[in-house]
Order: structure tokens, then C-alpha cells, then sequence
């Protein structure tokens, strides 16, 4: 799967539940509160972000940036009026993401 499709997948499984978006993982997530390793910890990260998440934050997502090159895709979103800016990286290889950086500013 291209680094395209890998990213439209993990946009669409934000939406269907966790088991939908592990599927994308294999390793590494960086966030403003520090590193996620494993699928253990990216569980941990997505369940505590759609749990704490406003129950439209997926209907206001917006992107403002949308960048692919090779196996790296970069995002700028917003989500208003919740989250003013957020910003994603992905390292993507044979259809799973390897490493994804995440922050937001709210």
C-alpha cells in the first residue's frame, strides 16, 4: 500500500474505532507528552485522544496541508473551534506506519 493510501486508511479508522486504527501501526508515536512505543502505547494514545476528544472534532477536521514524498507524509489541520492548529508526521513503509509525530495546539 503507498503512503498515500496508508494515510487516507488511518484518516478513515479515526473515525471507525481503535482495533481500525492499530491495523495502520507497527512501532513508534511521538506526542507532546512524550513517546508511544509499541502497539501497546499507540493504543494508549488514540483511546485517551477519542476519549477526550469533543464528540465533533472529526466533523470540524479540516487540513490545510496534506505533503507526500516517498514514504513520508506531513499534515497542518485544524479543528475548530477546539483545536486551532495540529500538525502530523508519518514514516510510512510496506503499508504500515512506522513512525508518526503528533502535537496540537488548542
Amino acid at each position: 500500500m503507498s503512503t498515500e493510501a496508508t494515510l487516507a486508511h488511518h484518516l478513515q479508522a479515526l473515525t471507525e474505532g481503535i482495533e481500525a486504527i492499530l491495523s495502520d501501526y507497527t512501532s513508534i508515536l511521538f506526542t507532546s507528552n512524550g513517546v508511544k512505543r509499541g502497539l501497546d502505547g499507540v493504543q494508549t494514545h488514540f483511546e485517551g485522544f477519542i476519549k477526550n476528544s469533543p464528540p465533533k472534532l472529526f466533523e470540524a477536521l479540516k487540513f490545510l496541508r496534506k505533503d507526500i514524498e516517498g514514504e513520508v507524509a506531513y499534515t497542518i489541520w485544524t479543528a475548530e473551534p477546539d483545536i486551532k492548529m495540529g500538525t502530523d508526521t508519518f514514516v510510512v513503509r510496506e503499508g504500515k506506519i512506522l513512525v508518526h509525530t503528533f502535537a496540537t495546539l488548542s
